[in-house]
């Protein structure tokens, strides 16, 4: 149930949306393989946003119900390579936050 939103600055959007376009596959097959997850269980979405020009441009968001396997550990180290290949596919400064999920209270309807 991987939901990724990336939220970039709108003066920055121009520039860096057909890189991060491209790298919307990779990054979803990237995920699926550390994550161990099929496609069909992903949700991205890339939202332009008015920010602080002192902030991170781009702030990624990853949602993810909480497996044994996805120890924090792991989780940081998701993110560690999320930021660096957000940041190499658009060439700006980026954040990303992971949040974990209880399965037994989480609901979505599709």
């Amino acid at each position: 149930m991987p939901n990724v939103k990336i939220f970039i600055d709108e003066a920055q959007y121009g520039a860096a949306r057909d890189g991060l376009a491209a790298f919307l596959p990779d990054m979803r097959t990237s995920l699926c393989s550390s994550l161990s997850v099929g496609n069909e269980a992903f949700q991205l979405a890339i939202i332009p946003v008015l920010g602080m020009p002192d902030q991170p441009q781009i702030n990624v968001e990853l949602f993810l119900l909480e497996r044994p396997d996805r120890t924090r550990a792991m989780v940081t180290e998701v993110a560690g390579q999320l930021r660096e290949q957000i940041g190499h596919a658009t060439g700006q400064s980026v954040a990303v936050r992971i949040a974990m999920l209880d399965p037994e209270t989480y609901v979505a309807l599709k």
